[in-house]
């Protein structure tokens, strides 16, 4: 009798009413949102200014959902398009199947596109979304338990996981390779902002570190799992993937320290421009204080002065006419 084990859902839907809540969806959703906030909360603290992730992402998701799709389809097409099966299924997403490998490669596109059109370079913004994406694949991977998919071997270990039988599966228990791979992600997160903060990580150092991390869990953690996939020279298929995008990864982090060491000072020019449009403005409008205080504090000199002026005047034409009289005075008596 087993005591200890994870309980697999009874049903990866719940409707509400008439629309059907599925969780495989929920927490792609739910990560994307994550990402995209921290995202720009990295953003903002490189210099950046706020919504601009947003708009980025509004490019990236959607290219990222078609890649993720597409290699999946691509890698296990016999799923779909074999003797008996029903290539619609290909379009169905909600159900699972997505490649990370894919979402990353094709969601680099859409980025790019959104960069390029607000002026933005692609490493910077790569290296403050880096851990986003990280916890945005942990939250999604629980939705492969909704589904009852991509586990591990039989195990009798405690935290086990409980997979009931159906037409595509036998009812045992299992390593829950999603736990692992979602715990995992959490851990590079972690591990690309502390190495972001502690050496400066710029010119997509961060998003290449995150790449190389999570290839080191996703190697072992694949070799684990059990569901049928393809298999060169004795390795699953995403085994070699990970190795080969492992490489290629940790090679960039290494020229690009050489080439261009450092990190970027400006990451969006736009803000840079705003920032110094501002100060400017402050300054001109100092000087106008200065130039208004100065005209007030000589207009009343002025009305001084022309008092001044005026009672001089007054004064003379008195003693003219003083003058005068005492002249009549003195003639009269002569």
């Amino acid at each position: 009798m087993d005591l200890a084990y994870i309980p697999s859902p009874s049903t990866g839907v719940i409707n509400l009413g008439p629309i059907p809540l599925r969780g495989y969806a929920f927490c792609i959703i739910i990560g994307v949102f994550v990402a995209v906030w921290y995202g720009n909360k990295r953003w903002i603290a490189r210099g950046g200014t706020a919504g601009t992730v947003a708009d980025i992402a509004v490019w990236a998701v959607p290219f990222g959902l078609v890649g993720g799709r597409l290699y999946h389809v691509i890698t296990d097409y016999q799923l779909y398009f074999s003797e008996g099966e029903n290539w619609v299924d290909a379009f169905k997403i909600w159900e699972g199947g997505l490649g990370i490998w894919g979402a990353i490669a094709l969601g680099a596109v859409g980025a790019w596109i959104g960069c390029r059109r607000r002026g933005i370079p692609l490493p910077a913004y790569a290296d403050a979304i880096a851990p986003g994406i990280a916890l945005a694949q942990a939250i999604g991977r629980w939705g492969n338990w909704f589904n009852q998919e991509l586990y591990g071997k039989p195990t009798d270990l405690p935290w086990a996981l409980k997979i009931t039988e159906s037409a595509n599966r036998e009812a045992g228990l299992y390593h829950p390779t999603f736990l692992y791979e979602s715990l995992w992600c959490v851990g590079v997160a972690a591990l690309v902002v502390w190495a972001d903060r502690r050496f400066k990580l710029g010119h997509g150092r961060a998003f290449a570190l995150y790449v190389a991390a999570y290839c080191a869990g996703r190697g072992w953690i694949e070799y684990m799992r059990v569901d049928e996939a393809h298999h060169i020279l004795g390795l699953r298929l995403n085994v070699w993937t990970a190795i080969i995008v492992f490489l290629l990864a940790v090679t960039y982090i290494v020229i690009s320290a050489r080439i261009r060491p450092g990190r970027e000072e400006i990451v969006e020019p736009k803000a840079e421009k705003a920032a110094e449009a501002g100060e400017t403005d402050g300054v001109e409008q100092s000087d106008d204080d200065v130039v208004d205080g100065e005209t007030e504090d000589a207009a009343p000199d002025a009305d001084a002065d022309t008092d001044t002026a005026a009672d001089t005047d007054a004064a003379a034409d008195t003693d003219v006419e003083h003058g005068a009289g005492n002249g009549a005075g003195s003639a009269a008596k002569g």
